[in-house]
């Protein structure tokens, strides 16, 4: 890190000592650091492949080029996170040094921690909106709201930290896209309905849902502002220019920075706009954090939430951007790091940190090679802090809510909202439920509903296993059966399972293999379990009561193509020796066939026709069955 230092001073051209004076004393917090405890850091980490400081291997490589590139894309990244920062801040309904406090504070620990280089760790819109879904459906006041936002950042961090642990990072994948795709649309409209406000100039009453916010806005009409109006019209026709002219540079710093200008020649002429309060860091203070137990468990619900949509957020951002480069991502290790860098973030004194898509793009478009170029973006975020926090006291309001706005209308994708509600029916009910119940109700409940939704609609489709019957025809090859009038033995039926036979889907298999038995000319059925997966204990069961109703009944059950797994689930559960071993053919994966054949020889034998005999193919060559001696 000492060689990390001298490279980064060299580059500004500012002297060693005085540049890396944080850096510094940050390390040194570290190394006073109790022995127990870094002992204790290291095996929890390393005890489960999480890891401590993984890049840092790469950067002992590094030489100076590397450096300066992780140094050049920090610099761009801070150019647009600080008034990203402000921005997000204003969406959840926060001090403006929230957004700042938490891109510093998280960029400084994560990439001591993060796998990749592709996020930027810091506030998002996503995380920003569902904060102020919280506040509002816990009806806490401002005072309130800013005592509440450390603890509940540092509680969704250190889920994301147990979940690392427990390596379920994984498991978000069963989470469908579809839902997020709900979440960001409902997020994007509330971002939208609660920033029209501030652009035309008056408060309106507070509401949890899209359509209160809505209602409170029509009915404030009377109230607007003109001069707020006029301004952020002036700012819609600054930024769409600049972002049609402009793309490479920092628009949204621009535009603020022009728009601050205008305000002042308005205010000359009498015209003035409410800014934004000026940033005094005289009161902050390191870990100011309200620790109650009652608070605590009041947003605990909410922290789960925002750990799930971090996660969420973060690994579809890291993913996409490591695709395109080639790499993979570690989500475990990720997890981790977005957890440490919210725990960071709630010391701070910051919002919620998650991946944001603008600055991680920004960061990989930049040529950002290791985790140190966001290291270096929050070093320089803090000191334009520092040196312009007084200033932000004259940006007005209404231009950077335009800004805001601008940012929710981004994150509606018609081609991806077309996509997910035209897929499937299942995919348009979720959707459509999700996007509903962040209208109107809080976000984090429409989280739930939408991922709880998707799971029963995907078990639904599991839980019916396809069954077809099928038969040999004179060449020796298995086909399906389309009357049962043509099958070789009419009192013989071969049956194909074929899907999830879990205990979800073990009363429809039941149900559906009770009436395929209930045929008067039947005797033996055969049951081809080679793709029938994930069989349980439930299964097992519904298999068990199959075989003694046609036992009741004088019929015989066979149970042919069983995998190795399946056949130990049979012996352990008992269901081998109640069924007959000699009823049960296991499968023989060079010979296909062969163990359907051999059950069906074994059928015909016990309905009297001793002399069948079955032929099939192998390796282009006609078979005849072994023949049997029982």
């Amino acid at each position: 890190m000492d060689q990390t230092c001298v490279v980064f001073s060299s580059v500004i051209g500012i002297d060693n000592s005085g540049m890396s004076s944080a850096i510094q004393t940050f390390l040194q917090g570290i190394r006073q650091t109790p022995r127990w405890c870094r002992r204790a850091t290291h095996a929890l980490i390393h005890g489960h492949e999480l890891t401590l400081f993984p890049a840092r291997k790469q950067i002992m490589s590094f030489g100076r080029e590397d450096f300066q590139a992780d140094l050049r894309a920090g610099f761009n990244v801070a150019l647009l996170a600080f008034p990203q920062g402000m921005a997000y801040a204003l969406i959840a309904g926060l001090p403006i040094q929230f957004g700042l406090m938490c891109f510093i504070g998280a960029s400084l620990v994560a990439p001591f921690f993060a796998s990749s280089r592709f996020n930027s760790y810091g506030p998002s819109n996503a995380t920003s909106v569902l904060i102020l879904s919280t506040f509002l459906a816990l009806q806490l006041t401002a005072p309130q709201m800013l005592v509440a936002t450390p603890v509940i950042v540092l509680m969704a961090g250190l889920f994301l930290m147990l979940g690392a642990y427990m390596k379920v990072a994984r498991l978000i994948q069963y989470v469908s896209r579809t839902v997020i795709t709900g979440y960001i649309t409902a997020a994007a409209l509330l971002i939208i309905a609660n920033q029209v406000r501030n652009t035309l100039g008056y408060n309106i009453e507070p509401s949890a849902s899209f359509f209160g916010v809505v209602y409170s806005t029509i009915m404030g009409l009377q109230f607007i502002h003109w001069p707020s109006l006029a301004l952020s019209l002036i700012t819609v026709l600054v930024y769409l220019f600049l972002n049609r002219y402009l793309r490479n540079f920092p628009t949204v710093a621009i535009c603020l920075l022009l728009m601050t200008g205008v305000a002042f020649l308005m205010s000359s002429f009498g015209w003035s706009v409410e800014t934004l309060q000026s940033v005094e860091l005289g009161d902050w203070r390191f870990g100011n954090i309200h620790w109650s137990m009652s608070l605590f468990s009041q947003v605990a619900t909410a922290s789960l939430a925002l750990a799930l949509l971090i996660t969420l957020e973060s690994n579809s951002i890291g993913k996409s951007l490591a695709a395109q480069s080639g790499d993979r991502l570690q989500p475990n290790q990720e997890m981790f790091a977005l957890g440490a860098a919210n725990v960071s973030s709630s010391f701070f004194g910051g919002m919620a940190a998650s991946a944001s898509l603008t600055r991680s793009s920004l960061n990989y478009s930049s040529g950002g090679v290791s985790p140190l170029s966001g290291l270096y973006a929050a070093l320089i975020v803090a000191v334009l802090l520092l040196g312009l926090g007084g200033f932000i006291g004259y940006i007005p309001k209404p231009a950077l809510a335009v800004v805001v706005i601008a940012i929710g209308v981004s994150l509606i994708k018609p081609a991806v909202i077309r996509m997910v509600s035209r897929a499937t029916h299942s995919d348009a009910i979720v959707f459509y439920a999700t996007l509903m119940a962040g209208l109107l109700l809080a976000l984090d409940i429409a989280i739930y509903l939408g991922a709880a939704l998707a799971i029963i609609l995907f078990l639904r489709k599991v839980a019916e296993p396809e069954m077809m019957e099928y038969s040999f025809n004179p060449e020796g090859e298995l086909t399906e059966l389309k009357d049962t009038k043509e099958r070789v033995a009419p009192q013989v039926s071969i049956v194909h399972v074929e899907g999830e036979l879990f205990f979800g889907a073990a009363e429809i298999f039941y149900e559906q293999m009770r009436r395929v038995c209930d045929d008067p000319n039947l005797k033996v059925v055969l049951l081809k379990l080679r793709h029938a997966h994930n069989l349980d204990a439930t299964s097992v069961m519904a298999l068990e009561e199959l075989q003694k109703y046609m036992k009741d009944n004088d019929r015989i059950l066979l149970l042919c193509e069983v995998r190795k797994k399946a056949v130990k689930i049979f012996k352990r559960s008992g269901l081998l020796d109640k069924v007959g071993r000699d009823c049960v053919f296991p499968d023989n994966p060079s010979n296909p066939t062969l163990s359907t054949a051999r059950a069906l020889k074994y059928a015909m034998t016990q309905i009297g026709d001793k002399s069948a005999e079955v032929k099939i193919f192998l390796g282009g060559h006609k078979r005849e069955t072994p023949k049997d001696n029982n």
